[in-house]
Order: C-alpha cells, then sequence, then structure tokens
C-alpha cells in the first residue's frame, strides 16, 4: 500500500467518524475542499461511494460503514501503539 492510499483511509476515517469535512479537515491540517476532493478521488478508485454529501452533513453508505467498521479498529491501535511508544 502506498502512503497515498494510507492517506486517503485515514482521511475517510475522519471524515466519517466526524460526520464533517469541515471538522475532520480541521483535524488533518487540510482544507475542507482538498478533503473532499481525496475523498472523491477514494471513491473513484474503489469504485463505490463511501459518504453521502449535503449541504449540512455528511453520512456514510453502507459499503463506508463496513470499511469503518474495519479501518477504526485498526487506526485506533496504531494510535495507541505510538503512544505507547512515545512513553518509552
Amino acid at each position: 500500500m502506498t502512503s497515498e492510499n494510507f492517506n486517503d483511509l485515514a482521511a475517510f476515517v475522519a471524515v466519517a467518524e466526524k460526520r464533517s469535512f469541515t471538522k475532520a479537515a480541521a483535524g488533518l491540517g487540510i482544507s475542507p475542499s482538498a478533503l473532499s476532493q481525496t475523498i472523491r478521488a477514494l471513491e473513484e478508485r474503489l469504485g463505490v461511494r463511501l459518504v453521502i454529501r449535503t449541504t449540512r452533513s455528511v453520512s456514510t453508505t453502507e459499503a463506508g460503514e463496513r470499511l469503518l467498521a474495519t479501518l477504526a479498529p485498526r487506526f485506533a491501535d496504531n494510535r495507541d501503539e505510538l503512544t505507547a511508544l512515545g512513553t518509552l
């Protein structure tokens, strides 16, 4: 997996967990429009829609929920391990 793919998946998790492009973008340090483009490109590469965008909210599709259920625990484990390494 390339670092670009990893970053795209991390961006998806952020959007899905925050249910907001604005909040997720702020946490990632990028603009909401750049984040939206990242998610759109990920959806195109995967060939499936992951999020439903409205002017006021973001929700995940069934495929998005499935991907989030798989990725979120793994990203949490990585964060926990990196935190633990910092205490050594």
